[in-house]
């Protein structure tokens, strides 16, 4: 199933930037001299992907002006006064996403991994794998050991074929969410809040069945502080991102 529109989350303040998040939001990081927000967006322009919602919110006008250097995609800014956190935002730009074809399935992306390509793309191995008869959110995982720069924990195990979050005090966890995603818009179908995560629909769709997965089999650099930015450089432009 082809899906349509994509939507990059863009609003975050990335205080753990510290001192590179002072005058420019974290998505305007460079990595190779290209920032971080070109790379999700030419990433996206290489899977036929014409229509992207980005959410703003901290220095929003640059943002934009960024993006905008992206002639041929039609770009649609999804404006937050104070950060609605991912699930928020997603639902905030609902209506947009659904009126660019998004009513089998979006992709959300978060603004700031990389990763390098496979043989087969990772936004089309998900597009592949989609399947809105049987998920509700498909999400992108890698294995811990194939992630660099900020790595975060693992959050995910991998029991019988299907996810599961990890639970209080369980440690090794062997894979990670990539930040990377396809989602139904039905699963905005009930009362939420202004403002949440999307994990905690992750966690819904675990819980009914409807929480899907693919492994990714690339490397993934979460670019998460300024030592993630120096590694990264090394890891990511001097390997190539093929």
């Amino acid at each position: 199933m082809s899906i349509k529109p994509a939507m990059v989350l863009a609003a975050g303040r990335g205080t753990r930037m510290r001192h590179l998040t002072d005058d420019k939001p974290k998505p305007l990081v460079q990595i190779g001299g290209t920032s971080l927000l070109t790379h999700i967006l030419q990433k996206i322009k290489k899977q036929d992907i014409k229509n992207v919602v980005i959410n703003t919110c901290y220095k929003s006008d640059m943002i934009k002006k960024e993006a905008l250097k992206q002639k041929d995609l039609l770009l649609f800014f999804s404006d937050e006064e104070t950060a609605l956190e991912t699930g928020g935002g997603v639902k905030n730009a609902l209506p947009t996403l659904l009126s660019l074809g998004g009513e089998n399935g979006f992709f959300v992306l978060n603004a700031d991994p990389l990763w390098t390509e496979p043989k087969k793309p990772l936004l089309e191995q998900l597009e592949t794998a989609w399947n809105p008869e049987t998920m509700d959110i498909l999400l992108a995982i890698v294995p811990i050991q194939q992630a660099y720069g900020d790595v975060p924990d693992g959050n995910y195990f991998i029991e019988n074929g299907h996810l599961r979050r990890k639970k209080e005090n369980e440690h090794n966890i062997p894979y990670l969410f990539m930040g990377i995603q396809i989602i139904h818009p039905r699963i905005f179908d009930q009362p939420l809040p202004e403002v949440f995560s999307l994990r905690d629909l992750y966690d819904q769709a675990q819980e009914n069945g409807r929480l899907a997965h693919i492994l990714f089999d690339g490397n993934w650099f979460h670019v998460g502080t300024p030592e993630a930015v120096a590694e990264t450089e090394k890891m990511f432009i001097m390997g190539n991102d093929k």
